[in-house]
């Protein structure tokens, strides 16, 4: 049937901000949607709160608004722009639940909008635990035994009929949040409260363990003619119990017999039918018990999900866009394949190689979480590769993870222990299992052993054997058959290297003697049968024996063209904003008529969307798989050079091989990016300049770091050389704190530790600015919130800055040139400042692109990285007129953290980032635009009710004038018997509550209680941070917004002050820019 007439106007909601369980597959996917709904001619609005995706390109959509992500504010958006319908399952759960919202508070039946996608019955019935089990029941298909609870006393009840452990899975959250296994009453109880608040509907289901089970997935499109495609099975390496964001997966499906498969197949096509989905895509996941075969359906996504995107990447079949167009009423038939052109879409996809995904996790930025799995997801990202057998395809992605990994290395930890200790260990869910199973089998241990112990399949287990076997050949023996033997089971040169210590230029020489490279092959959706136009490469080594024509699935063009680096898996410190620098230097690439190639591993992202980039590899982005690509791609043609400094530090590692390999490095060069890496030039070069630095030293050693302090005073930040995101870096107060720290596992011996004077009371300043060698223009100047000592990725920063003197504007653009100017920067470069008693302080400079990259580009309208590109490739900056023009509105970046998912952890900020994502806020008030961002970034801020206060003497002033404007808008005041006593000196009434330690009732009774409606609580010194840990945390658990310094509390409750009077506006970015 044709695509629809009725309607004209389509909104589609995003996924907000960057979290665990919901990354950036969702701009993917909405990115795909607006451009295939576009492209048929319909008027698309666009709401989402992140700036830092393509999806909210100014671009992209008719009217993209960028604002919290609520029934409120959504509604004035549909009142304003009148959209005939709203497409619900492009935005993960956050789009799906607010979908639900509307339409349950009647607000798309008047505005008469009709839901599309997803009806309201469809999405209820997948998500509602107690309506997907009876549709199971009906259709005769298996689900574990189990009951709902909307309460406590009645998951109580409950427990009569089942044998712990048990599982808990609360309905409509995201990535197993709120959910648990229980073990016995307590974590029951506990695991119960925490579903049924985090539910929006207070509802958990409580269900048989099925620990131990093989899991599986099934991505399945069906159209309104009924017709149903599975587009791609995928198989959970990890057993259940393990969240499936948190688990190692392949696809295809590699252990189920044939039986098994197409039961399954027809059971996902079933659920699909029952469930109503008639428009688009859904994943169906499934658990098999090993040891007698019973399969069990566990729960369905009615909507674009995390595995749909690994799905589309695995296979080529574009998930969302073909969902997009389902919504609006074509069947699968009328539609074309993308990649053949030929194909409808309804083949089903074929695949002749594995695909291995690997999540990716950063349990070192939460070192007081234990780094175990569970149901709830933990990891922030994950890297996808790709092979003809699952051995060549599971060690490129155990490469692709880039965090030290060659292939199965073994560590210090794992080495030292001992049979029984690593037969422990195989029982517990632990990140990276895999290298405990490669340890215990090269240790020894039986395989039977290793299977009852880990629950992995027989299958997987084998294979990783065979890796072990194989490093065990090449550490006796080192010749052609085994090399070539060793490369098809993906092993790397340097891990090859490492295990047989032959020289590498004996490798060289076997290489270059026998013309021994990777070749690459295509992702095509139908294993070769139909010519592929879309070149979406990956390399093996399996068919080297063979001629160089076999199976030849790439044709080098002739044309100039361009590599591009991309940022690899998500983690904290880099993530998306990254993604969405190389995504747009690949279109400006290609608006100069070069070819563009993207080399990146992340299945998540827009930079690995099938019509991002001229060519896509999807590698490891490691030193050879990149210098493999750019000699294949220089065989023709012309390379004209390689992008660096726009997919964060993972290229930067790479700059130096590159530079000596004598390909071009486009933009800065290497000799002015290494001069800002390596500290004692950096300081020599500030020095020289004479600009203001904080005093430093490098070290090496505690003696060393002790010698330092005799010049430099405490307080001091300490941090090792060459990390992103802060990694390992803290605020140091006196020696009994430098000694733990030199006595960190994060610690390596003989590495550069750097050391700085902390600029106490300090106001950081972030500045990006575009190059091309001689101009300098100054793209934005960021004023962070929060005091120095929290990390710039995790600070809120407004631009323009609001206190900073235009004396001290100037004098840092002044600096900013000098600097720039002088390291001869092409591109871009971030540079960071503190200002301290009106003296300017240089702390860091990055000749890259930084995070704040897309927010100013969002801000301002201008388009940096594409610019920044095209100056990389010899255009001018006086080519694109650019004027710093002053700015009608404020908009502000706040950060948004993990911390409900890691309960161990503190969420005072210090100067290591943990944050995930971000959202904006956009208002021509700064304090309101500031209360838009906390609104979008979860923090709700209430309209009335109890404020509790304890704070730190030296912020006690501020808190009194604080008080008086919270007692002016109706707010009770609440505070420890301190903060009590000295506001009651000035004539505040406040009601005094009793710390944790001093008896009940204390603040945490209240709390938990919900009598307290917003927390401010600065503090200092080991003693009261850990005092007042259990109530910061009892905050985050009951969803209490807190502040834990004063220079947010201060904005926070002026912006309160001032949303007493007025409400909330709402405009698209294109209109801003006007």
């Amino acid at each position: 049937m044709p695509k629809r007439k009725d309607i004209k106007k389509i909104m589609i909601i995003g996924a907000g901000p960057i979290v665990i369980g919901q990354a950036c597959e969702f701009d993917y996917s909405g990115a795909q949607a607006c451009k295939a709904l576009k492209e048929e001619g319909y008027k698309i609005i666009l709401v989402n709160s992140n700036p830092a995706t393509i999806m909210t390109d100014p671009n992209l959509a008719d009217k993209t608004y960028i604002e919290p992500l609520n029934t409120y504010f959504l509604e004035q958006i549909i009142k304003k722009e009148r959209p005939d319908a709203l497409l619900s399952t492009m935005g993960g759960q956050t789009a799906l639940n607010l979908s639900i919202d509307l339409q349950r508070k009647k607000i798309l039946s008047k505005y008469k909008v009709e839901l599309i996608g997803a009806t309201k019955s469809v999405i209820e019935k997948a998500e509602n635990r107690e309506l997907f089990k009876r549709s199971m029941d009906k259709i005769g298909l298996d689900s574990p035994k189990g009951y709902v609870a909307n309460n406590l006393n009645k998951a109580l009840k409950i427990l009569n009929a089942l044998k712990f452990p048990v599982i808990i899975r609360p309905s409509f959250t995201l990535g197993g949040s709120g959910g648990g296994t229980a073990k016995n009453k307590n974590e029951f109880i506990n695991i119960v409260k925490k579903g049924i608040s985090l539910s929006p509907i207070s509802e958990v289901l409580i269900e048989e363990s099925l620990v131990g089970w093989k899991e599986y997935e099934m991505e399945v499109i069906r159209d309104k003619n009924d017709n149903c495609i599975i587009v791609c099975s995928i198989e959970n390496i990890d057993p259940m119990g393990v969240h499936t964001g948190d688990s190692i997966t392949v696809a295809p499906s590699l252990t189920l017999t044939d039986k098994e498969f197409q039961k399954m197949r027809n059971d996902s096509i079933s659920v699909i039918r029952e469930i109503g989905v008639e428009t688009g895509g859904a994943n169906v996941q499934f658990a098999v018990n090993p040891k007698n075969g019973r399969m069990v359906v566990i729960e369905m996504n009615p909507r674009v999900s995390r595995s749909s995107a690994l799905a589309s990447k695995a296979t080529g079949f574009p998930i969302a866009r073909v969902a997009a167009k389902l919504a609006i009423g074509y069947s699968l038939d009328e539609l074309k394949n993308d990649i053949t052109k030929i194909t409808p879409a309804s083949f089903e996809p074929t695949i002749d190689y594995i695909v291995t995904k690997i999540p990716r996790f950063t349990f070192e930025k939460f070192s007081e979480t234990e780094e175990k799995l569970g149901t709830t997801m933990k990891s922030i990202g994950e890297c996808m590769a790709i092979g003809r057998n699952f051995k060549e395809s599971f060690q490129k992605a155990v490469r692709s993870l880039e965090i030290g990994l060659d292939g199965l290395n073994s560590n210090k930890n794992l080495k030292s222990k001992k049979k029984e200790e690593l037969k422990i260990l195989l029982k517990k869910n632990l990140p990276n299992k895999f290298l405990i199973i490669a340890e215990a089998l090269r240790k020894g241990i039986d395989i039977n052993t290793v299977i009852k112990k880990s629950k992995y399949d027989y299958w997987f287990i084998r294979e990783i054997n065979e890796i072990v076997k194989l490093e065990n050949v090449l550490k006796k023996k080192f010749d052609l058959n085994i090399y070539k033997k060793c490369k098809a089971a993906g092993f790397s040169d340097y891990r090859i290297l490492e295990l047989s210590r032959a020289s590498p230029n004996k490798l060289e020489g076997l290489k270059k003697n026998y013309n021994l490279h990777a070749k690459y092959k295509n992702i095509d959706t139908c294993s070769g049968e139909f010519k592929s136009f879309t070149p979406y490469m990956y390399s093996s080594w399996v068919s080297n024996d063979y001629g160089s024509n076999f199976e030849k699935e790439t044709n080098i063009t002739n044309k100039k063209k361009v590599i591009i680096i991309g940022g690899g898996p998500n983690r904290i410190g880099q993530g998306i904003e990254f993604d969405y620098c190389c995504v747009h230097s690949s279109f400006a690439i290609r608006e100069m008529g070069y070819e563009s190639i993207m080399i990146n591993c992340n299945p998540e992202t827009v930079s690995t969307d099938f019509d991002t980039s001229d060519r896509l590899y999807f590698e490891p982005l490691d030193i050879e798989s990149v210098l493999s690509i750019c000699k294949s791609e220089n065989l023709k043609g012309h390379l004209l050079g390689v992008v660096v400094q726009l997919g964060g530090q993972t290229p930067l590692k790479l700059a130096e091989k590159i530079f000596e390999s004598k390909i071009k490095i486009l933009g800065t060069s290497f000799k002015s990016i290494d001069l800002c890496e390596d500290r004692d030039s950096f300081n020599k070069l500030i020095k020289n300049l004479e600009i203001n630095q904080p005093k430093s030293d490098i070290v090496f050693n505690l003696n060393q770091a002790k010698k330092s302090l005799k010049k430099i005073q405490f307080p001091i930040v300490i941090r090792p050389s060459y990390v992103l995101g802060g990694r390992a870096m803290r605020i140091i107060n006196n020696e009994v704190e430098l000694e733990k720290y030199f006595h960190s596992n994060f610690i390596e011996n003989n590495k550069a530790i750097l050391i700085d004077e902390f600029l106490l009371d300090a106001k950081e300043i972030d500045v990006d600015t575009l190059s091309d060698g001689n101009d300098v223009f100054i793209a934005g100047i960021l004023e962070h919130i929060e005091e120095a000592g929290v990390h710039s990725g995790d600070s809120a920063c407004s631009l323009p800055p609001q206190t900073i003197p235009k004396k001290i504007i100037h004098e840092i653009e002044d600096i900013t040139r000098l600097i720039v100017k002088k390291l001869k920067v092409v591109g871009f470069t971030n540079i960071q400042y503190a200002i301290k008693d009106e003296k300017v302080f240089v702390l860091e400079v990055n000749p890259r692109a930084s995070r704040t990259v897309p927010f100013i580009s969002k801000s301002t309208g201008v388009p940096l990285a594409n610019i920044a590109t095209k100056l990389m490739l010899g255009k001018k900056l006086k080519d694109f007129k650019l004027l710093n023009k002053c700015l009608d509105y404020v908009f502000v970046k706040e950060s948004v953290f993990p911390f409900d998912r890691f309960p161990g952890e503190d969420v005072i900020l210090g100067p290591e980032m943990k944050s995930t994502g971000e959202v904006m806020g956009i208002d021509k008030n700064f304090p309101v635009a500031y209360i838009k961002s906390q609104i979008a970034a979860g923090n709700n801020l209430p309209s009335k009710g109890s404020v509790f206060v304890s704070v730190r003497d030296e912020d006690k002033e501020n808190i009194f004038l604080l008080s008086q404007v919270l007692k002016k808008i109706n707010f009770k005041i609440c505070a420890t018997k301190g903060t009590a006593e000295f506001l009651s000196r000035f004539g505040v009434e406040t009601e005094i509550v009793n710390k944790v330690n001093e008896g009940t009732p204390h603040i945490l009774d209240l709390i938990e209680k919900k009598k307290i409606q917003l927390i401010i609580n600065t503090t200092s010194g080991k003693k009261s941070i850990a005092d007042s840990f259990s109530m910061r945390r009892s905050a985050i658990r009951n969803k209490i917004p807190y502040f834990t310094t004063i220079s947010a509390a201060k904005v926070a409750i002026t912006g309160l002050n001032i949303i007493k009077e007025t409400k909330f506006s709402v405009k698209p970015i294109q209109d801003v820019y006007k």
